[in-house]
């Protein structure tokens, strides 16, 4: 997400007056009724004007869409005064078990409409692989996973949502940055204020951008002078297509591989870190499923093991556009779901190996193994309680370490053991 420019003393001495904003407000929130807080919200957006100034707000703009603007308290990932922090919500990328998030049922009905929308949007479909060289079914598929193919409503006013996280949100600075954009949006014409809705992060349109993603990765296919990713079907699939290209996209690549690991494999690898050929993967033993035979540029393509349910479940060799896709939604099940079901929407057949029947464990039990795996030196990255790749090799890593069975997997064994040797 790009910041703005803001250039010079005034700007910095704006920001530094909005931060002197904020700290009274959490004083204020902390002891005094709801009212007192929003006058402080009210404050502090109205202090964000220099720097909507700077980035081609026009004052009109600015009061028009944030008179009478409220905070959400309701929405997660805030720092609340007097108030626990509220957290992400439990995302279903990071809560549920790969059988139910990439939910066969779910696959073949949005699979089916896929194929249907295929030949209706065909023309368009068929400029973006040619410009951006990014195959129909992995466009269709993020717009399918984002928002059922445009069915799904999203829930919250915009501007309200990124005000608020630019306001008590974990992200301030982040935020900040989409408000201002947003409120361009707002004033260029690109949007009506009531189709201007997005997820509880500030994500709008068909494939969920954020108002910076917009202007960065925005495309005008449909012709008609503006880019219109609410309702532009050939824009919004174009301007994920062009996302994913700024993202590093190769073209021709496949997004993954299914393969059988060996008896032996060491599930530990399954970080981007070790990244090899995909031919040193097959003579280590891997074979790609069903008897898929690979050519001698797509066995030169470097690849890293992927397997989200550790030893359990299928095993993947993922190209660069496995992690380029991942930027869209930083979530293995997420890129699996989009990457399965653009397959999916070619080709009737299922992962060749069945997912297992592996319990979840609380994203509270995984962020007490994160802590652990950290204080012994075996883990380095977020503390989220999610079982993500860097998570699950440590766990690997435990197990060896513990004498334990290794299969890279939170499980209530390896908990009991950690908690055993506090």
């Amino acid at each position: 997400m790009g910041g703005l420019s803001i250039i010079g003393f005034s700007a910095l001495r704006t920001r530094a007056a909005a931060a002197v904003l904020i700290v009274a407000a959490v004083t204020l929130a902390a002891s005094q009724p709801a009212f007192a807080a929003d006058a402080a919200f009210t404050q502090f957006v109205a202090s964000l004007w220099p720097e909507a100034q700077a980035a081609g707000v026009s004052r009109a703009t600015f009061d028009r869409e944030t008179q009478g603007l409220e905070p959400d308290y309701k929405l997660p990932d805030l720092l609340l005064p007097g108030r626990p922090p509220t957290g992400a919500p439990s995302q279903a990328e990071f809560v549920q078990v790969p059988a139910d998030y990439v939910k066969e049922s779910s696959i073949a009905r949005l699979a089916a409409e896929g194929q249907k929308l295929m030949q209706k949007h065909r023309a368009a479909l068929t400029e973006i692989e040619k410009r951006f060289g990014v195959p129909a079914s992995i466009v269709l598929a993020i717009w399918g996973r984002e928002t059922d193919f445009g069915r799904y409503r999203l829930p919250h006013d915009m501007l309200r949502v990124v005000a608020t996280q630019a306001y008590v949100g974990r992200r301030k600075d982040q935020y900040r940055t989409e408000f201002i954009q947003a409120l361009k949006l707002l004033g260029e014409g690109a949007v009506a204020r009531k189709d201007f809705r997005s997820s509880w992060a500030g994500a709008t349109g068909l494939t969920q951008f954020l108002p910076s993603e917009y202007y960065k990765h925005g495309i005008d296919l449909d012709g008609d002078g503006r880019v219109d990713i609410w309702n532009s079907v050939p824009d919004a699939l174009a301007s994920a297509a062009q996302q994913l290209v700024n993202k590093g996209w190769q073209a021709g690549v496949r997004w993954a591989y299914e393969v059988k690991a060996p008896a032996n494999a060491d599930c530990t690898m399954g970080v981007p870190e070790v990244t090899k050929p995909i031919a040193e993967w097959l003579r280590a033993g891997f074979v790609p499923v069903r008897g898929q035979r690979l050519s001698a540029a797509e066995q030169a393509q470097p690849a890293s093991l992927l397997q989200v349910e550790g030893i359990y479940g299928p095993s993947f060799l993922t190209t660069k556009n496995y992690f380029v896709i991942k930027e869209y939604n930083f979530s293995d099940l997420y890129v699996l779901f989009v990457g399965h079901l653009a397959d999916r929407m070619t080709s009737p057949l299922p992962f060749a190996t069945p997912w297992s029947a592996s319990t979840q464990l609380r994203s509270a039990d995984v962020e007490a193994m994160q802590r652990h795996l950290t204080r012994i030196g075996l883990y380095n990255d977020k503390l989220d309680g999610k079982a993500g790749m860097q998570t699950r090799a440590a766990l690997g890593a435990y197990q060896k370490s513990a004498g334990l069975k290794v299969d890279c997997w939170p499980s209530e064994a390896v908990l009991r053991s950690m908690s055993a040797g506090r």
